[in-house]
């Protein structure tokens, strides 16, 4: 027997694991009014099926028997919980030999993910409200459509961190910058309360998904200060020529360096970018997230083969899969099942997994993030990797005319 207690659990569950989508439901125009199977305002067709729906179990004759008591106030609790509209309890009889005919409830049917959400009750009815509410925001501010539901439903969990006062500044940020689109200042100068150069660097990443998203292009229209990208310069000779080892400079710098490597490794970790040896041929480039968009622009690395390590999470493959489009002379490395399974014991729970389409990576790759999927969405992060492991499988990837000079033993 599933009481109202667990019913309202599993409710509670699901408003969790599909609010993002939800979200991105409203944004698109499809999303259910509150409390009905009825579309929304300008949405398409309802739903053929209740967004949740579950069999209650009802007792057999034998166990109602063996405690008649605990099933009248099974039937008495789900006659007496409230039941608005889009949610509904299907009832039904049994024919018992030695009780009779009972009427006991035999599935709940929650239609839409208001009726869920407001089934479930306490902090999943308030978050959803909230998720709603900024969702129906951004389709009436910003625009809806498949690029900003999918913008929504990729960042969801940034949005909801938002404070109310933030969220209304992030669309008018963004609001902004689309009404100005070649303003041409830097980000200090918006005009709106609150925002200065502090601000826009820790939402930048939120602003540029909307704004590319309504706008359907890639620029802000403002003047960006140029992206300084830490580079280690392994190789001696080169070295020597540019009379730099290792250094930070903006793009615009590196892109006129005139070095020829004959291979560019990008990590993600910038210790393990330190810690490299001296290795001929080696150009060791710090990724850094999701500057890799950056680094495919930089021509000596686009000409030389590229190996990429980053961490062994969905985050991981969703940076190489962008890297490799830029340039389609990736490998990876270190980022592979064998590599993942042998390091079990220093797994840690990745706790926002990235849920893009990944189009650019082979099918070993595809397969090691169904893998991490799998195991609980786990991640093996770069430098939990033993060193000396690290060094080895690098060593058998890169080219054979180039090895590193790896310091004595002690």
């Amino acid at each position: 027997m599933i009481g109202v207690g667990e019913a309202r659990e599993r409710a509670r569950v699901v408003v969790t694991k599909r609010m993002a989508r939800w979200a991105a439901e409203i944004v698109r125009g499809e999303a259910r009014a509150a409390g009905t199977g009825e579309p929304a305002a300008g949405a398409g067709a309802p739903s053929a099926s209740p967004e949740l729906s579950f069999g209650l179990k009802p007792p057999s004759e034998r166990e109602v028997l063996a405690d008649q008591t605990a099933a009248e106030r099974w039937v008495r609790e789900w006659r007496e919980v409230p039941l608005a509209v889009g949610r509904e309890v299907t009832w039904g009889e049994r024919a018992w030999r030695s009780i009779g005919r009972q009427r006991v409830p035999l599935r709940l049917e929650l239609a839409s993910p208001d009726a869920v959400a407001e089934f479930a009750g306490g902090t999943a009815r308030r978050e959803w409200r909230e998720a709603a509410r900024r969702a129906g925001a951004v389709r009436e501010e910003l625009g809806g459509g498949e690029a900003m539901a999918a913008a929504v439903r990729r960042h969801f969990a940034s949005l909801r961190r938002l404070t109310p006062e933030g969220f209304e500044t992030l669309l008018g940020v963004v609001g902004w910058l689309l009404g100005n689109p070649q303003s041409g200042v830097r980000p200090r100068q918006i005009p709106l309360r609150g925002v200065d150069s502090k601000w826009f660097q820790r939402h930048r990443g939120l602003v540029v998904a909307l704004h590319g998203a309504a706008s359907g292009g890639e620029g802000l229209g403002l003047v960006d200060a140029d992206p300084q990208i830490r580079v280690r310069i392994l190789d001696g000779a080169i070295a020597s020529k540019v009379r730099l080892r290792d250094f930070a400079a903006p793009l615009s710098q590196l892109r006129s360096m005139g070095i020829a490597p004959a291979a560019v490794l990008v990590v993600e970790n910038l210790e393990s970018a330190l810690a490299m040896p001296q290795w001929d041929g080696l150009v060791v480039v710090h990724g850094s997230g999701y500057a890799v968009d950056v680094i495919g622009a930089i021509p000596w690395v686009v000409e030389a083969p590229v190996l990429y390590w980053g961490d062994l999470d969905s985050h991981g493959f969703a940076i190489l899969n962008r890297l490799r489009s830029h340039h389609p002379r990736v490998e990876s490395v270190l980022m592979d099942e064998a590599t993942l399974l042998a390091h079990r014991d220093l797994w840690v729970p990745e706790p926002e997994p990235s849920r893009g389409t990944f189009s650019h990576l082979t099918n070993a790759e595809q397969a090691t993030v169904e893998r991490l999927g799998l195991e609980g969405n786990v991640r093996l992060e770069q430098e939990r990797i033993p060193w000396a492991v690290a060094v080895e499988a690098l060593s058998g990837v890169l080219p054979h005319q180039i090895q590193p000079e790896l310091p004595p033993m002690l």
